[in-house]
Formats: C-alpha cells, structure tokens, sequence
C-alpha cells in the first residue's frame, strides 16, 4: 500500500491544507493591517505638516510625484489617494494608535465609511458588520444606502416579539439581535401589489441577496416546506436553519398588514417544526418571523402577549420610501468623483 494511500496520511495532509489556508489569510489580514496603517500615518504627517506649515494644496501633488518616482511598482500614491489618506488621519487623529478594528478591514471599505457615515457609533457599527460578515465594497454600499443601522435599532428598541418571555436570556438577546425592521426586498424588482406566492418565488430566486439582507447565521433549509401533521399537509413559505441560535427559523410572508390570525398560524407551524424536525439535543425551541407589509403595533403586541411559542413581527418594504430618497442620492461632489480637503 502507498503512504498516500493511508488514513495517517490523509489526517496529515488535511491538517497541513488547514495550516496552509490558515496562515494564507493571516497573512493576507497581516498585509491589509500594515497597509491602513501606512495610509494612516502618511495622511497624519501630511495634515500636521501643512497646519504647522501653512502649506496649501498643491503640497500634495509634490508629494506623490515623488513617492511615484521613488517607489514605482507601488500603487496608492496618486494625488487623490493621498487626499483620501490626510481625511482619513483627520477623522482618526485623536486616537494614539488607528483603532484595531479600522485596520482590520479593506482601505476601499474605510473610504465608503468615513465619506458616507459622520456618526460614530454608526461607522462602529459598519465597521463592526463587515468583519463580522466578510462584506464585499458593494455589499457594505448596499447596507448603508438600505440604512442598516436604523434598521437594526429600530428592530432592537421598537420591533414586535415574545422572545423575552419565551426563551431563556442569552437566546432572546441573540432573537433580538437579529431582527431588522423594516427589511430591504428592493432587490427583487417586484411591484407594490405583487401576490404571494411571487413574492416567494422572487426571494428564491435571489436567495444570496435574501441572506444578506437576512443577516449571517441563516441556512436555508427549503421553501414551501412540507409538514405531514394529522394526515394532512401543510406548507411553510420558507424555512431556515440559524447557526448562531442552534434553531430551526419559520418565514411567513404577507403582502397585506399584520392580521392576529397570522400569529395563531404561525405557532401551530413552529409546534409542527419542533415536533417533526428538531432532534438534536443541540437543537433550540423554533422561533418565528412574520414579514408583513405593515403593522399595527398595538394589534400585533395583544396578538403574541399569551402565546408560548417565540416570534417576531417585521415589516419590508419593496420600493424606497420617498421621503429616504433624499438621503441616498449623491452629491455633486460625489457624482463628479472628486475627493478634496472640505475644510
């Protein structure tokens, strides 16, 4: 028999491709951290030197025809960047060191933050999402035009659920934590008044951007899951498994508001789940989302008051409201891509 042949030697190769992927993207990390932290500092010598100087604009052209010139095989170092450097040490010079987690992400993603997001607490919290998700650019763009961070809060602070008095402490936090209210469906490209059954079809067909917008932790199971309860069959619209909570998750989409009746549904489909489909010991109670159009707080707050099984109540949103528009569309600064000191 060949070594290669081996269980040894399959258990030692698996563990030498684990440390080679391992090191590869520490290594990988190791270069980005480097990288933001030399924009961080070259943008810091050029925004202290030009206060202390007095010197203006065209400072900045000098500097990267130089730095061009010396260091040709690098790039970053165009007149532009190095503006996009000096703002970035501006937004970041009262701290000591860069903040570990801004390193932590791509220079391109540090741009979109610090020229779309003037809170704190929100770039924090963008920061915070696109290491913990792996956002591309384009991804991170589409949480902050779809206001993410609002989205979240307003879910955490004013979002309809029994999670606190259904489920233990830490699994009705984490419950929480992952609500969104209302969620961004703009992606599907449906109408006002599309039906039902269309609506979950789009979702299907743009799955990848549904789990976006969903959030991580959520494995789709399947849509128009069959259950076999009393010898009859009954369909739940869509079904998730959520790796975080360690529970199976029931979807039920609405195109109408928020109706009681929905609520008494969707319990008797998480009762069906937790019979029929948990059977790990792992496995914790099934939790419910309702997506409705719209909602009556009041009404939905009464409907789960004395129900025993966890759920939420969420609203979406298929086209911008018109009064965010406003928000989203650029500047003229930003539409002739112009990147200049503002002060």
């Amino acid at each position: 028999m060949e070594i290669a042949d081996t269980k040894e030697y399959n258990e030692l190769i698996y563990e030498i491709k684990s440390i080679v992927r391992t090191s590869r993207t520490q290594a990988v990390a190791s270069v980005n951290r480097g990288l933001i932290n030399m924009y961080f500092r070259i943008g810091k010598n050029i925004l202290l030197k030009q206060e202390t100087e007095g010197w203006g604009k065209s400072v900045v052209d000098c500097i990267s025809s130089d730095l061009l010139r010396e260091f040709p095989e690098m790039k970053g170092f165009s007149a532009r960047n190095l503006w996009r450097m000096r703002k970035f040490a501006r937004e970041y010079i009262k701290f000591i060191d860069l903040p570990q987690p801004v390193a932590e992400i791509p220079w391109g993603h540090n741009i979109v933050i610090i020229e779309k997001i003037k809170s704190t607490d929100e770039r924090e919290f963008y920061i915070k999402k696109t290491i913990e998700n792996g956002w591309s650019r384009n991804v991170l763009i589409h949480q902050i035009e779809s206001d993410l961070y609002s989205r979240t809060l307003n879910a955490q602070k004013k979002s309809v659920n029994n999670f606190r008095s259904t489920l233990p402490e830490k699994q009705s936090e984490l419950a929480v934590s992952i609500m969104k209210d209302p969620l961004c469906l703009e992606f599907l490209g449906v109408s006002e008044d599309v039906k039902e059954r269309e609506l979950q079809r789009s979702l299907i067909f743009r799955l990848r951007d549904f789990l976006i917008e969903l959030g991580k932790g959520f494995a789709f199971v399947g849509n128009e899951y069959r259950l076999s309860v009393g010898g009859e069959d009954f369909f739940i619209d869509l079904l998730f498994y959520h790796t975080k909570l360690h529970c199976y998750v029931v979807i039920e989409l609405k195109i109408d508001s928020f109706k009681p009746e929905y609520a008494g549904k969707l319990n008797f489909y998480l009762s069906a789940v937790d019979d029929l489909l948990r059977d790990l010991p792992a496995d914790n109670p099934t939790i419910g989302l309702l997506l409705c159009k719209e909602r009556n707080d009041i009404v939905a707050e009464y409907a789960l008051r004395d129900l025993s099984k966890p759920m939420g109540i969420s609203t979406y949103y298929l086209k911008t409201p018109p009064e965010e528009m406003e928000k989203l569309l650029p500047t003229v600064k930003e539409l002739q891509g112009i990147i200049e000191d503002d002060e």
